[in-house]
């Protein structure tokens, strides 16, 4: 459940005296729509990162993840609140009992944006073929494809098959979709699937047209053409993207407005995070992601005796399943390839005063795995109990180092440990703690590699970084989606292919045996345990350190509605609004 805290922009005003000026009214003509709903304006965003590639089969980073789910749709997509499956592009479903085969039937007034791919510049009806076209894309190899592998893989009938006959760039339709007209398909699956329509709501899932595709080619990767409820006007990578209304948008709301209720969203892209506090302070952003290390604790000490409660804004807090961690590639430096090696690390962390003192906060020492701790997946079924974490143990750290062959560190070569930039200077500040301890306990020296995150996850996906941080989002919300990280079918055979889902080049017999038993599975509790047993092994093998658990923490001005904080950081802006400055209560 989202926590809204009310703070006031007097306390900090200390932070940012220098900015000065406050919110400013509201001029873009909202108007009051039935149901006390308020239509037009632009709502203003902003992204510490660069996004990374708009292709659906290629998003794989939170900045290409949110601007993408307001242009693109797939068949389903979450409820943002609570992260149930809704109705998107179709309206309705039915799902045989032997869970294996799923027929989905589109609506019949989904339009494509209006765009030059098209004749006349004009959006067509999307239609069953346009979804199958989608998928057959989705099983196609391809250099920028991180999506196959956790999407259609092992799950649908043909996609195998038809993956491994694209290579070469030709393209085989997947035998398992099926078009039976225009306005219905049907997925028919291998294995039973309880949670098949989760994976469809990811952005490797969303349907877009052959015409963008035979204009654009690579040009895609900011040439975005789909059915969402906003279309990309401007794009200047790296400093700003314009989306307006999508006029042909399906939506209507329970009261007949048409959705969605914004003129538009601008997306700017400031780096540095307090610079972006700065734009928040003046009013020129609407809603802002995290709240900077070095601020966060005179922030939140504030918030407790904030008395004032003129100008107030909002923070909003909620559990986030997303995992902070360090991975090894198990393939590249001989010394990884050591599980005492990666042991030893583990047990020289200690993860409390990361979280605690570092991040000051900002999040929960990893204690477990993978797998951030959420109460709901327990009461379903996942045992924590058997998801032992490492703790902080300096002695059994030198024990195992020294079994490993380098006592005191002896022999050990000099490592760096990569990183991505932005976002302020947590991840900075995690990795300098990281290196102390490792030096302090274990005699290691470790430098400190910092490049931009579209080149970081290159070069992981690569087998160029031997030793990374990284932070995984889930996908959808189950704890498969942590734990196909580790699955040893995901590592190509060449290693000098890329790894695109196990960053890790990892391959255990035992967790595959479990994993693949988690995917045929029908009975929800049971899948869980044995997922919880599978991550049980990870743990013993120790390819990665878990260092904390994210809490998300977003800023808000007072006048945005229906933007709900959830654990995965979904944002769907279809119905947003922001009530005008004179209507707020005072």
């Amino acid at each position: 459940m989202n926590k809204v805290l009310l703070f006031s922009v007097a306390s900090l005003s200390l932070l940012i005296s220098s900015c000065g000026g406050d919110k400013k009214d509201d001029k873009s003509g909202k108007t009051e729509a039935k149901g006390g709903i308020y239509t037009g304006g632009i709502l203003r965003l902003n992204e510490v990162e660069n996004l990374k590639s708009l292709v659906p089969m290629s998003i794989n980073d939170i900045p290409s993840y949110h601007i993408a789910y307001q242009v693109y749709e797939g068949l389903v997509k979450y409820d943002p609140e609570d992260l149930t499956i809704k109705p998107a592009i179709a309206s309705r479903w039915e799902i045989s009992p032997d869970l294996k085969e799923f027929t989905f039937h589109l609506r019949p007034n989904v339009k494509f944006h209006n765009d030059p791919c098209f004749p006349e510049g004009k959006g067509r009806v999307l239609n069953a073929a346009d979804v199958k076209y989608s998928f057959d894309k989705l099983c196609s190899q391809d250099p920028g494809n991180n999506s196959f592998e956790i999407t259609f893989k092992d799950k649908v009938v043909g996609a195998n098959e038809a993956y491994a006959s694209s290579k070469g760039g030709s393209m085989k339709k997947v035998s398992g979709v099926v078009v039976v007209n225009d306005s219905t398909i049907v997925l028919k699956m291998t294995v039973p699937s309880t949670g098949f329509l989760n994976i469809l709501a990811m952005p490797g899932c969303f349907v877009y047209p052959k015409e963008a595709v035979t204009k654009y080619g690579n040009e895609m990767r900011i040439k975005a053409v789909g059915t969402g409820p906003f279309f990309i006007e401007t794009i200047k990578e790296g400093e700003v993207i314009i989306m307006k209304k999508n006029p042909n948008y399906w939506g209507i709301d329970q009261h007949g407005n048409q959705l969605p209720y914004l003129d538009g969203v601008k997306w700017s892209f400031i780096r540095e995070k307090k610079s972006e506090i700065l734009k928040f302070k003046a009013g020129d952003l609407d809603m802002i992601y995290r709240i900077p290390v070095e601020m966060f604790s005179e922030i939140m000490g504030d918030l407790a005796d904030a008395k004032n409660k003129k100008n107030e804004f909002q923070i909003i807090t909620a559990a986030a399943l997303n995992s902070s961690f360090c991975g090894f590639n198990v393939q590249g430096n001989p010394v990884f390839a050591k599980k005492d090696v990666r042991l030893a690390f583990n047990y020289a962390i200690d993860r409390h005063k990361i979280a605690d003192f570092t991040i000051q906060g900002e999040g929960s020492s990893a204690d477990y795995g993978m797998m951030p701790y959420s109460e709901v997946f327990e009461k379903e079924g996942y045992n924590y109990k058997t998801v032992k974490g490492y703790a902080f143990d300096p002695a059994k750290a030198k024990e195992l180092l020294k079994a490993a062959g380098y006592p005191d560190g002896k022999g050990f070569p000099e490592i760096s440990l990569e990183i991505n930039g932005g976002g302020g200077d947590r991840n900075i500040l995690v990795a300098e703690v990281i290196q102390s301890m490792l030096k302090e306990n274990l005699n290691i020296k470790v430098n400190i590699n910092t490049v931009p995150l579209a080149e970081h996850i290159e070069n992981v996906q690569s087998g160029k970084s031997d030793f990374f941080r990284l932070a995984w989002s889930a996908d959808y919300p189950d704890p498969e989606t942590f734990l196909t990280l580790f699955y040893g079918k995901h590592v190509p055979d060449n290693p000098h292919e890329k790894s695109f889902t196990n960053f890790f080049r990892y391959k255990s017999a035992k967790f595959d045996s479990l994993f693949a038993a988690s995917q045929v599975e029908p009975d929800k509790a049971k899948r869980f345990d044995i997922l919880s047993k599978a991550e049980a092994v990870v743990i013993e093998d120790a390819p990665f350190m878990p260092i904390f658990y994210d809490e998300n923490f977003r800023l808000e001005q007072k006048g945005v509605r229906n933007l709900p904080e959830n654990a995965m950081l979904y944002i769907n802006l279809t119905e947003t609004y922001v009530i005008p400055a004179d209507k707020l209560k005072k």
